[in-house]
């Protein structure tokens, strides 16, 4: 794939040539400098924005030939994303947060997102809101409801980046042992090279080409 941004002085390449393969039930890190564009290829992958050359396959479907609504309805219930600002509805309750994609792809379980709220620990919090949640209780359930509709793949962008050191090996253990149990295939943003050793494979973002590191 190959993506580029109009800037004032032309086209800014930020993607050269990216060549990626992500299989079921592996976790794969994706480190780089700061602007080096790991947001932006997760933002392709998930289908939130279009690349300007290459294709883009979902189970063998290619997501550029999909009409919108087709594609819309296809992240819904394929890809999971948590991101690192959390991005929780504020009116919504834990126990609403959690079911919030599910619902919205026809694939709610309550067993299943009951099972994900007890191994969370956020069974205790259901009724609370996010701003009554600390900030690994927010990641907590964004976690949970990235994994509620058991997506095959889920994407993380820098998922511990505002956590203290402990709180963040505390949501990378349980977000592992998810990962493990759904089979879904995880790729994940990280600066951190301590978190990015715990996955399978790691990747690097080099000027605009992935690197293994």
């Amino acid at each position: 794939m190959t993506k580029s941004y109009a800037t004032p002085q032309g086209l800014l390449p930020i993607l050269k040539g990216v060549e990626l393969t992500l299989w079921p039930n592996t976790t794969t890190a994706l480190m780089g400098e700061s602007g080096s564009g790991k947001s932006t290829l997760l933002h392709l992958l998930a289908g939130l924005d279009d690349a300007d050359a290459g294709e883009i396959l979902l189970d063998g479907e290619p997501l550029s030939s999909l009409p919108d609504a087709a594609r819309a309805k296809l992240r819904r219930e394929a890809v999971g994303v948590v991101f690192q600002q959390f991005n929780l509805i504020q009116s919504l309750t834990v126990a609403d947060n959690l079911a919030f994609h599910a619902r919205l792809a026809g694939r709610f379980d309550r067993a299943w997102t009951d099972a994900l709220a007890a191994r969370l620990r956020l069974a205790p919090l259901l009724a609370r809101y996010p701003e009554q949640l600390s900030g690994g209780q927010q990641q907590r359930v964004a976690i949970g409801r990235a994994l509620a509709a058991r997506p095959r793949l889920l994407l993380a962008d820098e998922p511990t980046g505002n956590l203290d050191e402990a709180s963040a090996d505390e949501i990378m253990s349980l977000a592992l042992e998810l990962v493990a149990e759904t089979g879904c295939a995880f790729l994940m943003v990280t600066h951190s090279a301590r978190l990015a050793a715990r996955l399978q494979r790691v990747l690097t973002l080099h000027a605009g080409v992935l690197e293994p590191s």
